[in-house]
C-alpha cells in the first residue's frame, strides 16, 4: 500500500463528522445524514438550551436581590429536577408505546445510528426516542435526574456574575466567563439526562452500567467543590488563585472532551489508585483482574501507612514498617503451590500425559515451597531484628550532617552498591549508555549456541556477583538507612507515614529502584554539606524518596515520549513510504508550533499518559490517563489458531531463560512502575513480553505470540527486526566509534540479549523425484509390510507387559488419544461413524463442515494428471451411515442421477472387484450368504503354537476374520518377508523373555501356525487398504496418508477394529517415512538399522498431519522430531513437513514502552471511536521504525490479534 493510501474511507469519513459535532455539544444530533422535520432540531435544541433557562431564572432573581444566591440555586436545581423527570417519563412512554426496549448504551451498532426515521409529530414515539433514548436501568433514571437537578442548582451557584465578578474584578471577563461556563453546563446536563453522545476517551468497549453519562457532570463537580473550599475555608489562601484559573478551565471543558484529554470514571479511578499504590504506598501496578486486585492492594497499602500513623512508638513503627513492606512486596499468587502440587504457576498451560514441564519443578523460585518460605522467613526475622537493634541502640544519635552521624558509613556503602550493580547491569546487555554504544564484552557472533555459552560464562559470574549485591546485600543496606533516618522522631505526621511506609516497602519491592532513589537522597544531603536546604530538609527522607521517585519516573517518561515524537516526526518524511502529501505541511506546523508540541509532551509525561499520534502521524493529542496494562479486561486473552500450540510449547523453556536475563539485568533497567515491552525474534516468528509488575526477587510478565504466517506488513518490519538484531550480535570484531555506535537507536527496538531457547526449526522438503519416482512407490509396498508386521509384534510385547499401547505406539499416529486410557474407552464407546473420522481429517470431518451445495469431491472427475484426487466417499463411510442406532452423516449431495463409481472403487483393477456384497444399504441387490462359501477361511478361536512362548505373540480373534478369499491370500503370500518376521521375532522375543536360550529363540522362529497367524493378518491388511499392488500414484499415497482409504473389499472388515486400522495407517506412515530417509540419506543396509529406525520413529518422531489433536499434544510434550505430509494446492506439489526440537539462541530486545502505548492509544480511539476497522486502514501498514503492524498486533482482542496469550508468568530472579 502507498502512503497516500486514505486515513478514514468515504463512508467512515461522513459517519466521523456526523459523530463528532455530537460529542462535542454532549449529545444533540443536529447533522443526519438524510432529511429531517424542522421540529426534530428545534426541540433538541430547547432541550439543550433549558439549564440555561433555568439557571438565568435563578440568577436574574439573585441578580436583584429578590432571593439570596442559596435560595436561586436551589429553585434553578428545582426546576431542572422536575424538566428532566419530565423527558425521562417521556422517555418510558415512547418506549411502551413503541413496544422496545431500551438498547445498551454504548452496545449498539453502527448502524443504528445511519437509520432513517420517520417522524409523524413533534411528540410521536419515534421523535421522543430518536431525541432521548431513555435509560436501561430503572435506577439510573432516578440517579440520572436527582444529579440533573443537583448538578444544575450548584452550577448556577458557581457561575453566579456576583462571584465572578468578586474572584476577576472585572464586569467584561466576568460576561464572558458566564456565558460559555453556561455551555459547558448545557453539554453536561444535556448528556446526563437526554442523550449521551459516543466519547473520544473510551476506555470500555461497551458500556454495560451506564457509566459514560456521569463523566462530564463528575468533572464539573470537582470545580464546583474546589470553588466550595475556597469559600468556607479561609486557612488555605492557595485556594483563590486556584479557584479563579479553574474558572478559566471550566469554559475549556468541552474542548478537553472532546479531545479525549480527560478519561473516563473508570479509567479515572483504576489509574489514581495505580498512581497512589505506585509512588505513595510503594507497590507496583497489578498484572491481573485490576478490579478487584488492585482495590484490595490499595486497600491493605493504604491501611499499613494509617496504622504507622496511630502507632505510639518509633520502635513500633520501625519493626512494623519492615515487616509489613516485606510481606506486601511478595508475589502472594504463589501461595497455592505451598504443598508443592504438581503444577506449575503457568496457569494455562496443562501438558498431557507424558510431557515434561518447561520449568523443573525442583527450581528455586517457581513455586512456594519450603525452601523459599524459609529463605523468606529468615529475611524476614533478620531485616526485622537489624532495623529494630540499630533504630533502639543509634536511632537517638544526635547529628548535624550525614556524615558525622551514623548514616554516614550505611551512605557510602549504598553508593558504592550502586555503582557495581549499575556496572554489573551494563556489561550484561549487547548496548551500554542507554542503548547508544556496543558492548565490547558481549560475545560476538551467535552461530553456535555451546560457543555463545562458553564465551558468556564470564557474564554470568558478573551477573551472580549482582544478583547477591542487589537482592541480599543492598535491602539490608537500606533497611539499616531508614531505621536510623532522624525523621523517625517526627511521628504522627500522614506525610511521614506515607513515606516511611513506601519506603521500607520499595526496598524489596524494587530492591534497584528503591536504591537508585536512595542515592539521590544520600547526594543532595552530601552536596548540602553543613547547609540547611529550605522545604527539603522539613519533609523527610519518607518524602523525599517519594519525590525522587515521581520526579524520576516523569523524567523517564518524558525522554521516551520526546523521543518517540522525534522518530515520528522524522521517518514522516524520510521514510519514502511514510511519506504523505501532506507530510511537509505537518513538519513545518510542528517546527513553527514547537513550544505546544514540547508542552503536550510535558503534560502526557506529567499525567502518565499516552502520546497520542492521531492516526500515527506527527499530530500529537495527550491521551487520556489510563493504568499501564492499557486495557480493562483481564489478561491472557488471544486469537488461538493452530501455529499458536508452538507459542506454549517454547513458553516454558522461553520464560526459564528470562528468569536468567531478568536476575542478570540484561533487558535493562526496569522501575517499578514502568511499562516495558520486549520483542522476542525466533527464525520464523516473533513475540512480545510485556512487563506488568515487580515483586520481591521476582518479575510478572506477559507472553504474547504473534501469528507465524507473515504478512507484507509484517514481512517488512521483521526483516527490520532482524536487521537491528544482527547489527547488534553478528557483526564480527568492531573497532572504532562509528563501528561501536548504535546505527539504529532511533529504532523503537534497541536489542538486550540472546537466550537459547528450546524451540522446534521447521524445514519444509518438495517430494517432486521422491514421491512420484516409480522405484521408491515399489519399495514403499516391501517396507508398508515390514512396518506393520514390526508394528503388529511392538502391540503383543505392549500387551504381555500390561503396558496400553497408545502411550507409546500411539504417539507417532495421527488422530489417535494421546493417553492409553482415552483409547480404552472409545475402543469400545465409540459410535462406527467415528472409524475414520480420527485419522480422516479429508473425508468425514470435511463433509460434516461443508454444505451439499459447495461440496463437489463426490462426483468430481478430477485426476492425478491435473493435480491432487480431492477427498471421496469411502464404503468405510457408507456402511457407517447405515448401521442401525447412528444418525445419518452430513455429506454432500452428488448429482441426481448420477452413479459414484469412481469414488467408491478408485484406483482398482476391475479383475480384483468381487460381486456386489450387501453394505446394509437396502438397494435390492441380491443376498450373499457369506458362512456357506467354501473358500473363506474360518479359524476356531485357540490356535495350536507349537512354541509356549508364541501364545504372547498370538494377534486377537477379530483380527483374523477378514471375509477374503484364501486363494487371494495364497497369491500375495510372497509379499510377506518371512526373514524380517523372524528377525523381529526374535528382537522382541528378547524383550519379552528376557535372558531366553537359543533353542526358545529358534523355537519361535519356527512356529509355523505363529507365523501363517501374521501372514493372514498382516496381507489382509494389505488388501483392504488397496496396497496389493505396488502404488502407483502420488496422490493415492496422499490420500493413504492422510487415512483418507478408497473403499476396497475389506475395508469394512479394517474399520471395524479400531486398532487395527490404526496400526496400519500407522504403518504406512512409518513406511512413507522410511522411503523419504531413503531417498535422502540411502538405503537401509541391514534389518538391524531397520528395527533400530523403527524404534526410534516410534521413540522420537510423531508421523501424521498437521490438523491432527496428536500434532498438537506431541508439540506441546516436546516431541523430539513431528513429520508431516502435505499438498500445495498452487503449486500443484507435495511436501514434507519436518519440526526438529534443538536449542537454539533467540534475540531479545526492549521496545519504546511509551511509543507502544501511544500507537495503543490511537488504536482505541481509532476503533472505538472513529470505528476505523479497515484492514488497509494508513495507521496498520508496516513502519519499519515504529514497528506499527507487529504492535497493533500485539494489543490485547479485541483491538488486537495475538494468536497467544500467557496469563501473568512470574519469574524469579534470585
Amino acid at each position: 500500500m502507498g502512503p497516500d493510501v486514505p486515513l478514514l474511507n468515504e463512508y467512515k469519513q461522513e459517519f466521523f463528522w456526523k459523530r463528532f459535532p455530537q460529542t462535542l455539544l454532549g449529545g444533540p444530533r443536529f447533522k443526519l445524514g438524510y432529511c429531517a422535520p424542522p421540529y426534530v432540531y428545534v426541540n433538541q435544541a430547547v432541550l439543550f438550551l433549558t439549564p440555561w433557562l433555568f439557571g438565568g431564572v435563578g440568577t436574574l432573581l439573585c441578580q436583584l436581590q429578590l432571593l439570596q444566591e442559596l435560595y436561586a440555586a436551589v429553585l434553578s436545581g428545582m426546576l431542572m429536577f422536575a424538566a428532566a423527570a419530565g423527558v425521562q417519563a417521556l422517555a418510558v412512554y415512547a418506549a411502551r408505546r413503541g413496544g422496545t426496549v431500551v438498547e445498551r448504551l454504548g452496545a449498539a451498532s453502527i448502524l443504528v445510528d445511519e437509520e432513517e426515521v420517520e417522524f409523524t409529530h413533534c411528540v410521536s414515539p419515534e421523535t421522543v426516542r430518536f431525541i432521548a433514548p431513555g435509560k436501561r436501568f430503572g435506577l439510573n433514571v432516578v440517579l440520572h435526574t436527582v444529579l440533573a437537578g443537583v448538578l444544575c442548582g450548584f452550577g448556577t451557584w458557581y457561575v453566579f456574575l456576583g462571584r465572578l465578578t468578586a474572584l476577576y474584578g472585572s464586569t467584561g471577563v466576568s460576561l464572558v466567563v458566564f456565558v460559555l461556563s453556561w455551555v459547558t453546563l448545557c453539554i453536561a446536563e444535556y448528556s446526563l439526562i437526554v442523550n449521551t453522545a459516543a466519547e473520544t476517551a473510551t476506555f470500555q468497549a461497551q458500556d454495560t452500567y451506564e457509566i459514560t453519562p456521569l463523566t462530564r457532570p463528575l468533572y464539573i463537580f470537582i470545580f464546583i467543590a474546589v470553588d466550595l473550599a475556597n469559600r468556607f475555608s479561609h486557612a488555605v489562601p492557595e485556594l483563590q488563585p486556584a479557584s479563579q484559573a479553574l474558572h478559566v478551565v471550566f469554559v475549556f471543558l468541552p474542548l478537553l472532551w472532546a479531545l479525549g484529554v480527560l478519561p473516563p470514571l473508570d479509567a479515572l479511578l483504576l489509574w489514581g489508585m495505580e498512581q497512589a499504590l505506585v509512588f505513595g504506598l510503594g507497590g507496583s501496578p497489578m498484572s491481573s483482574n485490576i478490579r478487584y486486585m488492585l482495590l484490595s492492594m490499595f486497600a491493605v497499602s493504604f491501611g499499613v501507612a494509617v496504622c504507622n500513623y496511630f502507632i505510639p512508638s518509633t520502635l513500633g513503627v520501625v519493626l512494623f514498617s519492615t515487616s509489613a513492606g516485606f510481606l506486601l512486596s511478595l508475589d502472594l499468587s504463589q501461595v497455592g503451590t505451598l504443598c508443592r502440587r504438581q503444577r506449575l504457576v503457568f496457569r494455562d498451560h496443562r501438558f498431557h500425559g507424558g510431557g515434561s514441564p518447561p520449568v523443573p519443578l525442583t527450581s528455586f523460585g517457581w513455586t512456594l515451597g519450603c525452601r523459599e518460605l524459609l529463605l523468606y522467613l529468615s529475611l524476614l526475622v533478620a531485616a526485622t531484628a537489624e532495623a529494630g537493634l540499630l533504630h533502639h541502640f543509634l536511632g537517638a544519635v544526635q547529628s548535624r550532617d550525614l556524615v558525622t552521624g551514623p548514616q554516614g558509613p550505611v551512605s557510602y556503602l549504598l553508593l558504592i552498591l550502586f555503582s557495581l550493580c549499575w556496572a554489573l547491569r551494563e556489561v550484561q546487555g549487547a548496548y551500554v549508555v542507554g542503548g547508544m554504544f556496543l558492548n565490547p564484552l558481549y560475545p560476538k557472533g551467535l552461530s553456535n549456541v555451546q560457543s555463545f555459552k562458553q564465551k558468556n560464562r564470564g557474564l554470568h559470574v558478573a551477573a551472580a556477583i549482582r544478583r547477591v549485591l542487589l537482592y541480599l546485600v543492598s535491602p539490608f543496606a537500606m533497611v539499616a538507612f531508614l531505621s536510623m533516618d532522624k525523621s523517625l522522631r517526627s511521628l504522627h505526621s500522614a506525610s511521614v507515614s506515607v513515606g516511611l511506609t513506601r519506603a521500607f516497602r520499595g526496598v524489596w519491592q524494587s530492591s534497584e529502584d528503591a536504591l537508585l532513589q536512595m542515592v539521590v537522597v544520600v547526594i543532595v544531603q552530601l552536596a548540602a554539606g553543613d547547609k540547611t536546604l529550605p522545604g527539603w530538609d522539613t519533609l523527610g527522607t519518607g518524602v523525599q524518596l517519594l519525590l525522587v521517585g515521581l520526579l524520576m519516573d516523569r523524567l523517564t517518561q518524558f525522554l521516551a515520549k520526546l523521543k518517540f515524537t522525534l522518530t515520528v516526526l522524522v521517518t514522516s518524511w524520510t521514510e519514502k513510504k511514510q511519506r504523505r502529501q501532506s507530510a511537509g505541511t505537518l513538519l513545518a506546523l510542528n517546527a513553527a508550533l514547537w513550544p505546544l508540541v514540547l508542552a503536550v509532551v510535558t503534560l502526557s509525561a506529567l499525567l502518565s499518559a499516552p502520546l497520542l499520534p492521531l492516526f500515527t502521524l506527527p499530530i500529537f493529542l495527550v491521551g487520556f490517563p489510563r493504568p499501564q496494562r492499557s486495557w480493562p479486561g483481564p489478561v491472557g486473552t488471544a486469537c488461538p489458531c493452530p501455529d499458536s500450540v508452538f507459542y506454549q510449547q517454547m513458553s516454558g523453556s522461553l520464560a526459564s531463560a528470562l528468569r536468567t536475563a531478568f536476575a542478570s539485568g540484561s533487558l535493562g533497567y526496569s522501575g517499578s512502575h514502568l511499562l516495558d515491552i520486549s520483542c522476542v525474534r525466533f527464525v520464523v516468528n516473533c513475540c512480545c513480553i510485556n512487563t506488568l509488575n515487580l515483586k520481591e526477587y521476582g518479575v510478572s510478565s506477559l507472553l504474547q505470540g504473534l501469528e507465524l504466517q507473515e504478512t507484507s506488513c509484517h514481512t517488512v518490519e521483521a526483516r527490520r527486526v532482524d536487521e537491528v538484531f544482527e547489527a547488534a550480535f553478528e557483526r564480527p570484531e568492531r573497532l572504532g566509534f562509528t563501528q561501536g555506535f548504535n546505527l539504529h537507536w532511533g529504532n523503537a527496538l534497541t536489542p538486550c540479549a540472546a537466550l537459547a531457547v528450546r524451540v522446534y526449526s521447521d524445514a519444509r522438503n518438495v517430494l517432486s523425484g521422491i514421491i512420484d519416482s516409480h522405484d521408491n512407490l515399489r519399495k514403499l509396498q516391501e517396507d508398508f509390510m515390514k512396518a506393520l508386521i514390526w508394528l503388529l509384534l511392538r502391540y503383543c510385547v505392549q500387551r504381555h507387559k500390561g503396558l496400553l499401547w497408545s502411550s507409546e505406539v500411539g504417539s507417532g499416529i495421527g488422530g489417535m488419544k494421546s493417553q492409553s486410557s482415552q483409547l480404552a474407552q472409545t475402543t469400545c464407546n465409540q459410535p462406527s461413524e467415528a472409524v475414520v473420522v480420527e485419522s480422516n481429517v479429508s473425508s468425514l470431518r470435511f463433509r460434516q463442515d461443508s454444505s451439499s451445495l459447495t461440496s463437489f469431491g463426490d462426483w468430481s472427475d478430477e485426476d492425478d494428471l491435473f493435480g491432487p484426487q480431492p477427498a471421496r466417499r469411502t464404503v468405510a463411510l457408507v456402511t457407517a451411515e447405515a448401521q442401525p442406532g447412528h444418525s445419518a452423516l452430513q455429506i454432500g449431495a452428488s448429482l441426481p442421477g448420477s452413479v459414484e463409481m469412481d469414488s467408491l472403487f478408485e484406483n482398482m483393477a476391475l479383475s480384483a472387484l468381487q460381486p456386489l456384497q450387501p453394505l446394509g444399504l437396502g438397494i435390492g441387490m441380491p443376498a450373499v450368504d457369506k458362512g456357506r462359501n467354501p473358500e473363506v477361511l474360518r479359524e476356531s478361536p485357540h490356535l495350536n503354537f507349537s512354541c509356549p512362548q508364541s501364545e504372547v505373540f498370538n494377534l486377537p480373534p477379530g483380527w483374523r476374520t477378514a471375509p477374503l478369499l484364501p486363494s487371494r491370500l495364497l497369491l500375495l503370500r510372497p509379499l510377506f518377508p518371512e526373514d524380517w518376521f523372524r528377525f523381529s521375532l526374535g528382537r522382541f522375543g528378547l524383550a519379552v523373555q528376557g535372558e531366553t536360550s537359543e533353542d526358545t529363540t529358534k523355537a519361535l522362529k519356527e512356529d509355523d501356525v505363529l507365523k501363517d497367524l501374521h501372514v493372514k493378518v498382516a496381507l489382509s491388511c494389505l488388501i483392504s487398504v488397496g496396497a496389493e499392488s505396488a502404488f502407483t500414484s502420488p496422490s493415492y499415497i496422499y490420500r493413504l496418508y492422510c487415512g483418507d482409504v478408497p473403499w476396497t473389499e475389506g475395508l469394512d472388515w479394517l474399520s471395524s477394529s479400531k486398532e487395527l486400522y490404526q496400526l496400519t495407517l500407522q504403518a504406512f506412515r512409518f513406511s512413507f517415512k522410511l522411503l523419504f530417509d531413503q531417498a535422502s540419506l540411502g538405503p537401509m543396509e541391514s534389518p538391524e538399522e531397520l528395527f533400530s529406525t523403527l524404534e526410534e520413529y516410534e521413540r522420537d518422531w510423531y508421523i501424521g498431519l498437521v490438523t491432527e489433536k496428536g500434532w498438537h499434544d506431541s508439540v506441546v510434550q516436546e516431541k523430539p522430531f513431528l513429520f508431516s505430509l502435505g499438498h500445495d494446492l498452487t503449486m500443484g506439489t507435495y511436501t514434507g513437513r519436518v519440526l526438529s526440537l534443538q536449542e537454539q539462541l533467540v534475540q531479545v530486545g526492549r521496545l519504546n514502552g511509551e511509543g507502544v502505548r501511544g500507537q495503543w492509544a490511537n488504536l482505541s480511539w481509532e476503533l472505538l471511536y472513529a470505528t476505523n476497522d479497515d484492514e488497509e486502514r494508513y495507521s496498520i501498514q508496516a513502519h519499519p521504525f515504529m514497528l506499527r503492524n507487529l504492535t497493533v498486533q500485539a494489543a490485547d482482542p479485541p483491538l488486537g490479534y495475538p494468536i497467544y496469550s500467557s496469563a501473568p508468568l512470574h519469574f524469579p530472579c534470585l
